[in-house]
């Protein structure tokens, strides 16, 4: 609790964090929106493919446009003012930044970019979860190897989890469970670009108005984003994902500690310490009583009758037999709290979550009766959603990871629901990326 205070202390000898931003979109927006308002805190270099819609970014969120940017990353050093490239390759390589925001949401370039700044020796927070859900407890090996941090992002909600996750286990209570919550009905998960934003009852003017991917949002609809999350969790947890993938469960806050916990225990959970989801909706429709829609939970047991007893004492809500409580986070701000990741990187040399085992995978699993020769369009898209199962499981099958699913075609068909196969598509210009996967099998853990 004490990292304004470490800042100022380095705004004091002159040294601002230098961080170098890749990816100007929805995510780096709220970045840069918030570092104009961080004393201490220097954006020296954005790259992006679009340089246009990088300097819109940065006006539409309030930069004096015609005085912020610099012509060189020299002249940042200097000026403190901000270098625009198109290249990522340009910032990894820059020997003034202490820290690197991969904020694209490409897997395979998240990943790559992620390689290129941790080989250059600097912090690397990793918003682009999907990157991270692919490769990332090699790259938190990679990351140690030169003696920097591979860092989730603060204020998404994978890391506010390993957060109440880290709470449960600093004071000694039993974890049970963890996850978000989220609007989702079975349905949605057959959701595609076409359809998704009549999921979110925005009118076409308001969709037009803002900077919004369909992909994106229906990958948060089809409870894509949900298994890529939750499976990152849980390699950064130790915690598993279930072996049919997330359930669902709808569950309001005061059911929490009675939905996720063990059968045995008179919960839903088929056993103690998986991952899953509270659905803030009903299967019919029907909104879930004090749901947390955009929160983070965690479920937890008492290690005897005394701590038991203090639970009812100060109000925490449990289970009926008062065993069993839970402690959330109702909102997350994603990129406007991402520099809490920054600093901790930069200042403590702390991870705000880091996948450390491979746990969990998510993959590839058909919307529809695929046919041979068909292109896979990846997360968000038309063909696939993205299943959270044991790692152990995914390797063992040969699945195919969502992140390795985008502009692939089938060799073979696959009926709808089913897991998509290594073997079932054609994967062309990722040896790099089945190489870094192959360097996590003995990360692997029993399911």
């Amino acid at each position: 609790m004490n990292l304004s205070a470490m800042l100022s202390s380095r705004i004091q000898n002159n040294r601002p964090v230098r961080v170098g931003l890749i990816g100007a979109g929805k995510f780096g927006s709220m970045i840069l929106s918030q570092a104009r308002h961080i004393n201490g805190l220097h954006i020296m270099a954005v790259a992006d493919l679009d340089l246009n819609k990088a300097q819109d970014s940065f006006q539409r969120v309030g930069w004096d446009t015609k005085s912020c940017f610099a012509g060189s990353a020299a002249e940042a050093v200097i000026s403190g003012k901000t270098w625009l490239t198109d290249n990522a390759a340009d910032i990894c390589a820059l020997s003034e930044l202490d820290c690197i925001i991969e904020a694209t949401g490409h897997p395979l370039f998240g990943v790559r970019h992620a390689v290129m700044a941790l080989q250059q020796a600097k912090h690397v927070v990793m918003v682009n979860v999907e990157a991270d859900v692919l490769c990332g407890p090699y790259l938190t090996q990679l990351a140690d190897e030169n003696n920097v941090i591979f860092s989730m992002a603060y204020g998404d909600q994978p890391a506010a989890i390993c957060e109440l996750v880290d709470w449960v286990r600093t004071n000694g209570f039993e974890l049970i469970s963890a996850g978000k919550g989220m609007n989702f009905q079975p349905h949605f998960r057959y959701s595609t670009p076409d359809t998704v934003w009549s999921y979110f009852g925005w009118s076409d003017e308001e969709v037009a108005a803002g900077d919004f991917n369909p992909k994106m949002y229906n990958s948060f609809t089809d409870g894509t984003k949900a298994a890529i999350e939750m499976a990152a969790v849980a390699n950064a947890t130790g915690l598993d994902c279930p072996d049919d993938g997330l359930a669902f469960y709808p569950a309001g806050l005061h059911d929490l500690a009675r939905v996720f916990t063990p059968e045995s225990a008179g919960g839903r959970l088929p056993k103690a310490g998986l991952l899953d989801i509270a659905a803030s909706c009903e299967p019919d429709g029907r909104s879930v009583y004090n749901n947390i829609n955009y929160g983070m939970f965690v479920t937890f047991k008492a290690p005897n009758e005394y701590s038991r007893d203090c639970f009812k004492q100060y109000g925490l809500l449990t289970d009926k037999s008062g065993w069993y409580g839970s402690m959330w986070r109702p909102f997350h701000l994603i990129g406007l709290e991402t520099n809490t990741s920054v600093m901790s990187a930069v200042l403590r040399h702390e991870a705000t979550g880091a996948s450390r085992i491979w746990n969990a995978d998510a993959v590839a699993t058909a919307k529809r009766d695929l046919n041979a020769g068909e292109m896979l369009d990846g997360e968000g898209g038309y063909c696939v959603w993205a299943k959270a199962i044991p790692a152990s499981q995914s390797h063992r099958i040969g699945a195919l990871p969502i992140g390795l699913a985008h502009h692939v075609k089938l060799k073979h068909p696959v009926a709808k629901d089913q897991v998509v196969k290594m073997s079932d598509v054609e994967l062309v210009d990722v040896d790099d990326i089945i190489g870094f996967r192959d360097k996590m099998v003995p990360l692997l853990t029993s399911s």
